[in-house]
């Protein structure tokens, strides 16, 4: 049974950093595309991180030069570290996977893990 779980959220003020850590189960995450999602409250999921299996990494715009997205294949663990936080910032992070070989398109996203709330306040 495959299983993903988000750690590290929490709250923090405006400037600060978190570490988001997702461990997986029940999968291998090098031949997979691994991403990180949010939703604000009352928004939609919005694509923040992806990192495919050749180490190509995309970013919204709005995370560039702020967060970075990396994994530990041998742990089959990934993480998202983010600096300069802002209350835009505030939703609940969710770590993602897709099937093997996948291409790291968000309909390809599979696997989900239940998110880690990370609230940023002014």
């Amino acid at each position: 049974q495959v299983r993903l779980e988000e750690s590290g959220g929490g709250s923090v003020q405006s400037g600060g950093s978190l570490r988001l850590s997702c461990s997986s189960s029940g999968i291998t995450i090098s031949r997979r595309c691994v991403g990180w999602f949010r939703q604000p409250p009352a928004k939609e999921r919005e694509a923040v991180a992806t990192l495919d299996s050749d180490g190509v990494t995309t970013y919204a715009d709005s995370v560039k030069g702020r967060f970075t997205i990396s994994k530990d294949n041998a742990k089959n663990a990934l993480y998202l570290q983010m600096n300069t936080l802002q209350p835009e910032d505030t939703a609940k992070y969710s770590c993602a996977t897709t099937l093997l070989d996948k291409p790291c398109k968000q309909y390809e996203f599979h696997n989900w893990g239940q998110g880690t709330q990370v609230t940023v306040s002014s």
